[in-house]
């Protein structure tokens, strides 16, 4: 079989089901390192994305396998790391929030100790793992999803903001994000403040080797890759405001990604000719690393279970 997309989602789910024991080939644009995956700050939470009902049971089934690795964080780029969503309250979370441990309700705001992940190292500790489970990472452009649905009985669509046109799907569209890297002045707790309504949100993720990931934006139908340095300023300044040793910290980099947004994410199976089955896994907006072994299990079940929507 064939899983379409190498980023975090694609990888994944080519995991899930190589050590499940069915043999696998991933497709992919690009190399991991340079997918969207890469440049996402990678704080585990459930975040721009719908539905809420079932987003829930997905992000759960990830924090738990994120729990694990982060025993060898230096291996799998995994740690749990303090820190708070100011302006959020437990009583507006769903039920799932009842499930994650030390979540706890402070002047500031919600504090947890969450998965933070340097998404640099995971990507390549779980390039390493496909190949130990035999999976084949193909580089190749696919320009349309029959491309490999003429070649494998069965394939699984990961392609992000690709499906937009692989599918083709209008509802997909991009959320672009901005972040700055700058020198840690000291800093060892993250901090979000995100207004859903805004395309302008505050947060710092602390990471190893020294380095601060600051953002950030959510800019809905916007494609550029390129940095904004107007926009820059103005993440390090709203950072500032919460930790004012920030403004004078080195600037060291710049990420732009595009998030593969949609009213709801995807993940479906369905029967195309020859009795071939296409299973479709994409659209999980800003929360990829947070529901992506969730989401993972549940495509890897749709590619022997029952045809339609679930």
């Amino acid at each position: 079989m064939i899983v379409v997309g190498g980023g975090v989602m694609g990888m994944a789910t080519a995991l899930v089901l190589a050590r499940s024991g069915r043999r696998v080939r991933v497709w992919s644009r690009e190399p991991a390192e340079r997918t969207t995956s890469a440049v996402a700050g990678a704080l585990w939470w459930p975040y721009r994305i719908d539905p809420v009902e079932r987003v829930g049971p997905w992000s759960l089934q990830s924090l738990r396998r994120y729990a694990e690795w982060a025993r060898r964080p230096e291996e799998t780029g995994v740690r749990m790391v303090e820190g708070v969503h100011a302006g959020t309250r437990l009583a507006g979370l769903g039920e799932w929030a009842g499930e994650v441990a030390g979540l706890r309700d402070t002047a500031e705001g919600l504090a947890a100790r969450l998965p933070l992940i340097d998404m640099p190292v995971h990507l390549a500790w779980l390039r390493g793992e496909l190949a130990a489970a035999g999976v084949e990472v193909e580089l190749r452009e696919v320009r349309s999803l029959d491309e490999a649905v003429r070649v494998a009985p069965v394939v699984v669509n990961c392609s992000g903001l690709g499906a937009r046109e692989l599918v083709p799907d209008a509802a997909v569209r991009p959320v672009r994000g901005q972040l700055v890297i700058v020198e840690n002045p000291g800093v060892r707790t993250w901090y979000t403040a995100a207004d859903e309504a805004s395309d302008a949100t505050t947060y710092f993720f602390p990471q190893p080797g020294g380095r601060l990931l600051l953002g950030g934006t959510a800019e809905v139908d916007a494609w550029s890759l390129e940095p904004d340095p107007g926009v820059a300023e103005a993440i390090v300044k709203r950072c500032a405001a919460v930790r004012p040793e920030i403004a004078g910290a080195r600037v060291v980099g710049h990420r732009v990604g595009l998030r593969p947004a949609r009213p709801g994410v995807r993940v479906e199976r369905e029967v195309v000719g020859g009795g071939r089955v296409l299973v479709h896994n994409y659209g999980h907006g800003g929360a990829g690393v947070t529901v992506a072994w969730g989401c993972a299990e549940e495509a890897a079940g749709l590619v022997v279970g029952p045809a339609g929507p679930r």
